[in-house]
């Protein structure tokens, strides 16, 4: 009777190994498939991402060419714009400030023109102004994305020199960017090593830092970041020629059985080095320095304002390219207030540039002392570190083809129609 029933389960026991085989080789089979499939497709997204970042990189490289060559035919100059609000505050308003701003130029010149108790009388344009609700200003005029609500002192948003440029390479999508640099804090003011003005240095770096949101902490730390640059170089304003003795090779022949033997003989020799030269050379050391690791700019990149319509982070405001004068045309207020630091008076001064230059812009230095004739001996303390003229730009350029992503941030110099590239860096 055993036996029998021994017999009888034998069969079923044999097909359920059989089953449980089968399934197990099924999970093996699956799981090579689904790795081979992912190894394949990962490899696939590689080569892809290569053939795109070749496609981005070779538009990007394509779009320096362009925009260095389109330097030369931009003379960027800035406009009048009487009844327009300033660039200048941009960075100190908090987003309902900024939105009571629009709201005030959306009923145009006219409020501008009222006295205090017209504005803020029993119902005044103040208080219609109050009346739109900050997300209702997109609905009455600027939602269209061509219209620019605050134009910086070229016509784009500031510190663009035009407005940015897109337009397509192949594959590739490039979006183009020229910023005034002589808009912005010199970085390098703050290395200057001469006594004579170590008041007005400290006085004019700690002033643009608080007005940019930079904490005490903040300003210690970069205080120290630059300190440790200051110790490589020192940043000089004053440049004049001078005459160097460098080492020349001699352009003797030797015969090829004594050439293996002596040594190449040179000679020194005088050369003169302009001041311009010094100029660029500083400009190039200092270009590397800022973008090096000695100065956290991720910390500076950080906004410290963040809405829907910007973003404002101190980083905006500093240029970290070796430059070393302010345009009084195109800075904003608290640039402009470090610039003038170093002759006094710099409130006063920055707020008369900021109402004379929306009506008519100056053309030189001693046109705006003849403006503001009152602070002239304060603008001639301060005349070599301002201009009237921009002749810094930094060029920036992204290149994007599928999920590769190229770009590359070029700083030039312009004297006239003479375009020269300064330095690069490539991302």
């Amino acid at each position: 009777m055993n036996d029998a029933l021994k017999n009888q389960f034998v069969p079923g026991t044999r097909r359920g190994i059989v089953l449980l085989v089968t399934l197990v080789l099924l999970v093996v089979l699956a799981t090579l498939g689904y790795t081979l499939t992912g190894r394949v497709a990962a490899q696939r997204h590689r080569n892809q991402y290569l053939i795109d970042y070749r496609a981005a990189r070779y538009a990007c490289d394509s779009a320096v060419r362009y925009s260095i060559a389109t330097m030369e035919e931009i003379n960027p100059q800035p406009l009048s714009r009487p009844n327009e609000p300033d660039f200048s505050d941009l960075f100190a308003l908090d987003d309902v400030q900024y939105n009571e701003l629009l709201a005030q130029w959306e009923l145009g010149p006219a409020f501008a023109g009222m006295d205090g108790d017209e504005q803020y009388g029993e119902k005044t344009a103040m208080e219609d102004a109050n009346d739109i609700n900050p997300g209702d200003l997109w609905s009455v005029g600027f939602n269209d994305p061509d219209y620019m609500p605050i134009r910086g002192p070229y016509g784009a948003p500031w510190p663009f020199v035009t407005e940015p440029v897109e337009f397509e390479i192949g594959s590739a999508k490039v979006r183009i960017e020229i910023e005034d640099e002589n808009a912005k804090y010199p970085l390098g003011w703050a290395l200057m090593a001469d006594p004579r003005i170590e008041r007005e240095v400290d006085a004019g770096f700690v002033t643009f830092c608080e007005l940019s949101g930079l904490d005490s902490e903040q300003i210690g730390t970069l205080s120290e970041q630059l300190e440790g640059v200051g110790k490589i170089k020192p940043f000089r304003m004053d440049f004049k020629p001078i005459r160097k003795m460098v080492n020349v090779p001699t352009s003797t022949t030797t015969s090829s059985r004594t050439a293996r033997t002596s040594k190449p003989r040179t000679y020194r020799k005088p050369i003169s080095i302009s001041a311009t030269q010094q100029y660029s050379e500083q400009t190039v050391h200092f270009a590397k320095l800022f973008h090096s690791s000695l100065v956290d700019t991720e910390t500076l990149a950080r906004p410290t304002i963040v809405t829907e319509a910007r973003k404002e982070s101190p980083l905006k405001y500093i240029g970290i390219w070796g430059s070393c004068r302010v345009n009084v045309n195109t800075a904003p207020r608290h640039v402009l207030e470090a610039a003038f630091i170093f002759g006094g008076n710099e409130v006063e001064i920055a707020e008369m540039i900021i109402q004379l230059r929306r009506e008519e812009v100056f053309g030189s230095i001693d046109e705006l002392k003849e403006e503001l004739f009152r602070y002239s001996d304060s603008i001639d303390k301060c005349a070599e570190y301002i201009t009237t003229t921009s002749r810094f730009f930094t060029i920036r350029i992204t290149a994007t083809s599928g999920a590769a992503k190229a770009s590359s941030i070029i700083a030039i110099t312009r004297d006239g129609d003479t375009v020269k590239q300064v330095a690069s860096i490539n991302g």
